[in-house]
C-alpha cells in the first residue's frame, strides 16, 4: 500500500475516516490491523444489536402502555421497561465512548507515523505495543462494568424513578403502568401545601438538627474523656478505656433495643430504679412526647458513639510533642491555657474531615433511629405519612417504600439526601492524601 503524505489533508482524511466508521482507518492507511478489526467488530456487533437497542430505549420513553383484557403476565412493565432503558443507554454511552477513542488512536497512529518519517511499524511491533498499552484497559474492564452495572445503573434508576408517579395503589406494575410526571412530586413533597409537604419539611428539619447534635454531643463527649484520661493520672486508666469504648464496641442493633426496654415508660428498668431510689414520683415519658422522644435519641446516641471520639482524640493527642506543653508551663500557661490553646487546636485540625464525615453518617444513621423508637411518637400528619417524630430521611424512606409503596416519593428524598451530602463527600475526598499525590 502506497506511503501516506505527511500533511494536514492527510491528517484530515484520517479523521475523516476513522469517524465514518470505527477502525476504518487503521485498517486502510495505517495497517494497524489488529486495532481495526477490534474497533470494527465492536461497531458491527452495535449494529447487530441496534434494533433491539431502538426498542428498549423507546420503552424508557413511553413505559409501556396499559392492557387491561390481557393477563397480567402479558402486560408491560413499566419497571423493566425503565431498568432495560437504562442499561442500553449505559451501552450506547459506552460504545460512544469506545468511537471517540477509536478516532483518537488513529490520530495518534498518524501523529507517530508522521514523527517516524514515514516508517510503517511491522505487524509483530504493532501487536506487542498495543498489548502493551491495552493491558491495563483490559485488567480494569470487568470492574469497571460491574461498577456500572451493580453502581450506577442502580443510583440512575432511583434517580428516575422520582420522575415518575410509581406507587400505590394505581401504579403499581405489572397490574398497572408508571407514567413519567416531571417534577410533579418534588412540587407535592417541597412546595406543596398538604400533609406530604408538613411531613417532608418536618422531617428534614429534625434530620438536620439530629445529625448536628449527635455528631457535636459524641465528638464533645469523646474530647472530654479523652481529656480526663489523659491530665488523671491514675493506674487503672486502661480499664476505664476499654469500659468506655465497649458501647462503641456492641452492635448498635442489640445497644438501641436494650436501651428502648429500658426506657420503656410503663415496666422500663431506669424509671423502676429512679422511683425506687425517691429521685422521681411519676414515671418519665421518654419516648411519650416528641421532644423527650428526641432528646432520648440524643442521649443514647451519645452514650452509643462518643467511645469512637474518645479513641480518635487520644491517638491525636499522643502524636502532640510533649516539647510544646513543656514550653508552653514554663512561659505560665495554666492546665486550661494548654488545653485551649495548644491541645484544642491541634485536635480539631486532625479530626475535623473525619468530625463531617460523621455527620454525614448520622444524616443515614437508620438503626439509631429505627431500632430504639422506630420513629414514634406520632404526630398530626403521621396518619398520611407515617412519619414520626423522631423519623429522619432515611427510616421515612424505609416506611414509605415497606409500607406504603410510596416509591416516587422515597426516591425524591433520596435525590435530596445525595444533594446534601454530595459536596461534604466530594470535599472529603479532595482533602484525602492520594487524591492530593493523584493530581500532581
Amino acid at each position: 500500500m502506497a506511503q501516506l503524505p505527511t500533511d494536514k489533508s492527510a491528517a484530515r482524511k484520517i479523521k475523516v475516516t476513522a469517524s465514518c466508521f470505527m477502525g476504518l482507518a487503521h485498517l486502510v492507511f495505517l495497517r494497524d490491523y489488529v486495532k481495526g478489526f477490534f474497533f470494527a467488530i465492536c461497531e458491527l456487533a452495535f449494529l447487530a444489536c441496534l434494533p433491539v437497542t431502538l426498542k428498549k430505549l423507546l420503552g424508557m420513553i413511553t413505559l409501556g402502555s396499559p392492557h387491561p383484557e390481557l393477563p397480567i403476565k402479558m402486560r408491560d412493565n413499566s419497571i423493566f421497561m425503565l431498568i432495560d432503558g437504562i442499561l442500553f443507554v449505559a451501552i450506547v454511552v459506552i460504545f460512544a465512548i469506545v468511537y471517540w477513542l477509536s478516532v483518537k488512536s488513529a490520530e495518534k497512529g498518524y501523529g507517530e507515523y508522521c514523527r517516524t518519517g514515514g516508517r510503517t511499524k511491522s505487524q509483530k511491533e504493532l501487536l506487542n505495543t498495543t498489548l502493551g498499552k491495552s493491558f491495563p484497559l483490559f485488567g480494569l474492564a470487568p470492574a469497571f462494568i460491574m461498577v456500572i452495572v451493580f453502581v450506577v445503573i442502580p443510583l440512575v434508576f432511583s434517580v428516575c424513578v422520582a420522575f415518575t408517579n410509581y406507587s400505590d395503589p394505581a401504579h403499581i406494575p405489572p397490574n398497572n403502568t408508571v407514567d413519567w410526571v416531571g417534577f410533579q412530586n418534588f412540587a407535592e413533597l417541597i412546595g406543596g401545601h398538604n400533609n406530604w409537604s408538613a411531613g417532608f419539611a418536618r422531617v428534614a428539619v429534625w434530620t438536620l438538627v439530629w445529625a448536628v447534635l449527635s455528631t457535636f454531643t459524641c465528638y464533645f463527649g469523646g474530647l472530654i474523656i479523652a481529656v480526663l484520661l489523659k491530665e488523671v493520672n491514675i493506674k487503672i486508666a486502661p480499664v476505664f478505656r476499654f469500659i468506655f469504648i465497649l458501647p462503641y464496641a456492641v452492635p448498635s442493633v442489640v445497644s438501641m433495643l436494650v436501651w428502648k426496654n429500658l426506657l420503656n415508660g410503663t415496666f422500663g428498668i431506669v424509671n423502676r430504679t429512679l422511683m425506687a431510689i425517691g429521685f422521681i414520683e411519676s414515671p418519665i415519658p421518654w419516648m411519650g412526647t416528641p421532644v423527650m422522644a428526641q432528646f432520648t435519641c440524643v442521649m443514647v446516641n451519645l452514650w452509643a458513639g462518643f467511645g469512637y471520639f474518645m479513641l480518635l482524640s487520644m491517638g491525636t493527642m499522643t502524636a502532640i510533642s510533649e516539647d510544646m506543653n513543656e514550653a508552653a508551663r514554663i512561659d505560665g500557661a495554666s492546665k486550661t491555657q494548654i488545653l485551649m490553646k495548644i491541645t484544642m487546636p491541634l485536635v480539631l485540625y486532625q479530626t475535623l474531615p473525619l468530625i463531617i464525615m460523621s455527620f454525614a453518617h448520622n444524616v443515614n444513621n437508620f438503626g439509631a433511629i429505627y431500632f430504639l423508637t422506630n420513629g414514634l411518637p406520632t404526630v398530626a400528619d403521621s396518619t398520611t405519612t407515617l412519619a414520626g417524630a423522631t423519623d429522619i430521611l432515611v427510616t421515612w424512606i424505609y416506611k414509605l417504600t415497606i409500607t406504603l409503596m410510596k416509591y416516587n416519593y422515597a426516591s425524591v428524598i433520596a435525590v435530596m439526601i445525595f444533594i446534601v451530602l454530595a459536596p461534604f463527600a466530594i470535599w472529603q475526598f479532595r482533602q484525602t492524601k492520594a487524591y492530593k499525590e493523584g493530581s500532581v
